[in-house]
């Protein structure tokens, strides 16, 4: 079996330079399929390297450029020439519908110096761009593109029976009877009873501690966008003490909202005690009603100064009367990334959804896990 543990590495730091991040793990099996299936057919090649390199179907469209370049810079040498000296620059483009060049004219394009720049549009940069590598401009077009993340409340049953067109449940025989009336008293359409239903409350608490600084102003941004949304929901941060802040972001002007929550806050990028935080809520708020059937989001990287003990503990008593616990750690997309911080561990047993929360992509595909 050839070794093209090389021609692997190539291809994969042309991938890290187009901002797809690739372990180093899965550069091995890169290389190890290349071996067994050899590197005559460029769609074997292809699979291999979508197969093993690539976790996220955002980044096939990367992929697909980058790998014809990378063929065609073999297409008429050995497959073994010095891959890694290619270079690949994202170089944005504001014009979002603008075709991207096909593999020949790239080709014709190439320099000597082996630099190829691809367009991208900046939209699609920035929406899986990490928070925490914005710049100032960057996190104010995020900001408002998270005003259009629509948050789809799910919905639940309640005890009240209420009239319905379904043919199913007890009739309503007060609906019936007013009914028939205008048909001279022949019912002609039975109407029945069925449990209405009402939208869950959705609560955020969103972890401003010092470790979270790089996440915390797009977390609360995104918090915003919820609260004037017109939907239930209720809005805290926590680092060393719990604020309610939904009343200070019921404010359409996002400035305003934020520089309301900032008074209210007194703890921001203070220590991460979340046991604590979750006892102050289930005291006062959780236990209390705001949480029994909503759906809970917790934003935090589960880095705590507490006990862990207290954190299990709270965890346990939020999930019995809680729909949902759904999870944001913005760390979680990282490589090699393990929950093994005191807090977060203690916590993940009682959590129903386990996401990430370091871009705009990831928090369009937390909308998506609250309205399942």
């Amino acid at each position: 079996m050839q070794d093209f543990t090389r021609a692997a590495v190539g291809f994969a730091r042309v991938l890290r330079g187009a901002g797809i991040g690739v372990p180093t793990d899965r550069v091995a099996w890169f290389a190890k399929s290349l071996g067994i299936l050899g590197v005559e057919s460029r769609e074997s090649v292809y699979i291999c390297a979508k197969a093993t390199l690539i976790s996220r179907p955002e980044d096939f469209a990367v992929l697909n450029i980058c790998f014809d370049l990378w063929w065609l810079l073999h297409r008429a040498d050995s497959f073994e020439m010095a891959a890694d000296e290619l270079k690949v620059a994202i170089e944005v483009d504001s014009a979002d519908d603008e075709p991207l060049p096909d593999s020949e004219e790239l080709w014709e394009e190439f320099q000597p110096d082996l630099t190829m720049r691809l367009k991208f549009s900046g939209a699609e940069v920035l929406a899986s761009k990490d928070f925490a590598k914005c710049t100032v401009a960057e996190l104010e077009e995020a900001a408002k593109a998270m005003d259009r993340i629509a948050l789809v409340v799910p919905r639940r049953h309640t005890t009240r029976m209420v009239s319905s067109r379904s043919r199913k449940g007890p009739i309503d025989i007060r609906k019936t009877a007013k009914e028939a009336i205008s048909h001279h008293g022949e019912p002609v359409r039975v109407r029945h009873r069925n449990h209405g239903e009402r939208p869950r409350r959705i609560v955020l608490l969103c972890d401003i501690s010092g470790s979270m600084d790089p996440y915390a102003r797009a977390m609360i941004r995104f918090l915003h966008s919820a609260v004037i949304g017109g939907i239930r929901v209720e809005a805290f941060t926590f680092s060393t003490s719990l604020t309610r802040i939904t009343r200070e972001l019921d404010w359409k002007d996002p400035d305003v909202a934020l520089s309301r929550a900032g008074q209210a806050v007194k703890d921001w990028s203070g220590g991460t005690r979340i046991g604590e935080a979750l006892l102050e809520f289930n005291e006062r708020f959780g236990i209390r009603g705001m949480a029994r059937g909503a759906v809970v989001v917790i934003m935090s990287d589960g880095w705590d100064r507490g006990e862990p003990e207290l954190v299990s503990r709270e965890m346990a008593r939020l999930r019995r009367v809680a729909q949902r616990i759904i999870w944001v750690n913005p760390l979680k997309h990282t490589p090699g990334y393990a929950p093994l911080a005191r807090g977060m561990s203690a916590a993940l047993p009682y959590v129903s959804d386990f996401v990430e929360g370091h871009s705009l992509r990831s928090l369009v595909q937390l909308a998506e896990v609250i309205a399942k």
